[in-house]
């Protein structure tokens, strides 16, 4: 796959965490000489990608005003999950992600609200991308055969979204910790989520002022007013005296 793009990009970063495979995909790349080839960790930390993945990708990209970052990979299905989390957490410009991924996955990015795998992933990538499965893949199309079904899927940043979110760290973890418990009362969850910055009836105000009672669910509420509350909630916690009334 690495060949084949470097027919068609302007500059290739390919990273393989196998020695072996390293080894092979330099002999398949030797003649471009627009690849760089990496034999590391994509990752640094479930929450970080490693530094020279980040060092290799800024190079290519400050080579011209005018490029931009795609990523196309059959991803590890125990890495999936954070390299694209990941991706979209950054501040590079990427237009677009394409990747073969577990179906189970692919099945939670695009999950909407009120079905079981609607969860913290499905809110966080839809905030701020156009997320659509593009095929379904048998285990028989790969060797060795996984024991599960993949997907291939397309995600597309969508601007207006992102600029809605006030503070991305902010609604990243608030989106994590209000579905740990999914299926409880929102109310119950945010009390003790900011127990420390605001009272009760300060939170029972902000759930009010975006439209929410008291039998709300994480599970059932769409990505828009997620972000909707956790701006709201960011605003109080961060604006001075918001927790004088405690």
């Amino acid at each position: 796959m690495t060949t084949f793009m470097a027919l068609r990009a302007a500059s290739v970063v390919s990273v393989e965490i196998d020695s072996n495979m390293y080894a092979l995909a330099s002999e398949a790349v030797g003649e471009f000489d627009n690849v760089t080839l990496l034999n590391c960790d994509a990752l640094k930390t479930k929450n970080a990608f490693a530094a020279a993945v980040l060092d290799a990708v800024s190079t290519e990209l400050a080579k011209g005003p005018d490029r931009r970052l795609k990523l196309i990979a059959n991803l590890p299905y125990a890495v999936a999950t954070p390299v694209i989390s990941n991706l979209v957490a950054t501040e590079l410009p990427w237009e677009r992600i394409v990747a073969t991924i577990q179906l189970e996955l692919a099945n939670r990015m695009a999950a909407r609200p009120k079905t079981s795998a609607y969860g913290a992933l499905s809110v966080w990538l839809q905030s701020q991308c156009r997320v659509k499965t593009l095929k379904r893949l048998a285990p028989t199309v790969f060797w060795p055969r996984p024991k599960v079904n993949s997907a291939i899927v397309r995600l597309k940043p969508n601007p207006k979204k992102r600029k809605e979110i006030v503070d991305r760290e902010f609604f990243h973890d608030f989106v994590r910790r209000a579905f740990t418990h999914r299926r409880k009362l929102l109310r119950s969850v945010l009390v003790a989520m900011y127990r420390k910055q605001l009272s009760k009836p300060q939170v029972d105000e902000i759930l009010a002022e975006v439209g929410l009672g008291e039998q709300a669910r994480a599970e059932a509420l769409p990505p828009a007013l997620l972000v909707k509350l956790a701006n709201r909630f960011f605003e109080a916690i961060h604006t001075p005296g918001a927790d004088a009334d405690r």
